[in-house]
């Protein structure tokens, strides 16, 4: 199966879509969309969501093609980065196991419209390993990054992460940690513009200070089978660590220091689960897992075991899907 899912060509992209419309057939089913989600800090997701609510449908129709959408940018993404094959598909297909572990991420919810511009971002910051003049990446990081905030306002966390990332890739002058937040500010600014020339600048300042008076970490959002989850899904990612020579990794300094990066998004991604709400739809941590697993499978060896351990795992994750229906029923 791992084999299968190294090549692109016609027959995986339709076993993608495929798996795709088979985790979210039951959110079709029940037609639920959560709408609490909206928030006075994510006013971009809350653009997009009136926009859809005219009909429940039209939000999961929207979510689901969004997620579709996602799975190829990403896999595009580790393709150009030659964190896997070029001719490979791997990406695609670990991204929506990854972002469809449960059914509280088959709906529309802030992570995952905040996902395209976190992709975007970190491909951006990525992509500054290969060019002398990295200011007009940096300016679009920031742009990307802010726009993600405006999603899922946690996002902006991700601001120090870049800084470090910065460091690792060796550009980390003052001049260039200050141009990404200038990117961040940009958006913000036209945001709050409009809304002082509407009258209710105030009550949208308020908003943020509420939110962050009100912030603080939390684990009453984890049930006891999200952390066993959780944890076995750390643990699978720490196995490279754990039996090296079941592997044979891309040697370059450039991919390396691409997952040593990705190592350090998925501890923000940790520490971003206990922000509040539901763990599974914080995505951080998901998108962290999706680049270091489809990294993982794209070079091990000995793929008999391994094989017959990913269809388990992707048969357990439809059946998450489906179990409450039957449950219910």
């Amino acid at each position: 199966m791992i084999r299968f899912f190294r090549q692109s060509y016609i027959i995986q992209y339709v076993v993608i879509a495929m798996l795709c419309i088979v985790m979210w057939i039951p959110s079709f089913v029940t037609g639920y969309v959560d709408a609490t989600w909206r928030s006075p800090v994510t006013p971009l997701y809350n653009l997009v969501a009136d926009i859809l609510d005219f009909w429940p449908y039209a939000l999961l129709l929207f979510a689901f093609l969004l997620n579709a959408f996602e799975a190829l940018f990403f896999n595009s993404i580790l393709a150009s980065n030659q964190i896997i094959s070029k001719v490979s598909t791997l990406g695609a297909v670990v991204f929506l196991l990854m972002m469809n572990l449960t059914p509280a991420q088959t709906t529309f919810y802030p992570m995952l419209l905040a996902s395209v511009f976190l992709l975007m971002f970190i491909h951006t910051l990525f992509s500054i390993y290969q060019t002398q003049r990295p200011e007009l990446y940096l300016f679009n990081a920031g742009i990307y990054l802010s726009f993600a905030s405006m999603c899922y306002f946690p996002s902006l966390l991700l601001a120090v992460w870049g800084i470090i990332a910065l460091a690792l890739i060796h550009k980390g002058s003052l001049r260039l940690h200050l141009i990404p937040f200038l990117g961040i500010l940009l958006p913000y600014f036209f945001y709050f513009a409009v809304h002082f020339l509407m009258g209710d600048l105030m009550p949208r300042l308020q908003a943020y200070v509420d939110y962050f008076s009100g912030l603080r970490l939390a684990s009453e959002g984890f049930e006891l089978f999200q952390v066993v989850l959780l944890a076995f899904l750390l643990l699978v990612s720490a196995m490279p660590l754990l039996m090296p020579r079941n592997y044979s990794f891309e040697k370059t300094v450039s991919v390396r220091t691409k997952v040593m990066m990705t190592i350090i998004l998925l501890l923000f991604g940790i520490f971003m689960l206990f922000l509040g709400g539901d763990p599974m739809q914080t995505g951080v941590l998901f998108i962290a897992l999706s680049v270091l697993f489809s990294y993982e499978l794209a070079y091990i060896d000995g793929l008999r075991w391994s094989n017959v351990t990913f269809a388990i795992f992707m048969v357990a994750v439809i059946f998450l899907h489906y179990w409450p229906l039957f449950h219910s029923a």
